[in-house]
């Protein structure tokens, strides 16, 4: 059974950073693109960045610049250092592996709270 567990979140002032993280178990993982999303109340869920299993990286025009997605294809985790943040940042973050097109391949975690105040 895959299990995703995100965790990192927090209150933030505007303009700090924090550092997301996600646990992934039962998938061959470093097999697997990943990718962090956040949906904010009232919003669909946004998928954000990806990172493929060699490492190559996209993102998002809304995170382009303040985000950098990375991972321990040891440990199997994915990170999401978020900088400079925005009170536009505020959002439950999820974490998910993607096919091809950049769909979710399974069901959510619980995400990670981000809060920034303004």
């Amino acid at each position: 059974q895959v299990r995703l567990q995100e965790s990192g979140g927090g209150l933030v002032q505007a303009g700090g950073s924090l550092r997301l993280s996600c646990v992934v178990s039962g998938i061959n993982f470093k097999l697997y693109d990943m990718a962090w999303y956040r949906q904010s109340p009232g919003s669909q869920r946004e998928l954000i960045a990806t990172i493929s299993g060699s490492g190559n990286t996209n993102y998002s025009d809304s995170v382009q610049g303040r985000a950098t997605i990375s991972r321990d294809n040891v440990m199997w985790r994915v990170y999401l250092q978020l900088d400079s943040l925005k009170a536009e940042d505020s959002a439950v973050y999820f974490c998910n592996a993607v096919t091809s097109s950049r769909l979710p391949r399974f069901g959510w975690g619980r995400g990670t709270q981000v809060t920034v105040a303004s």
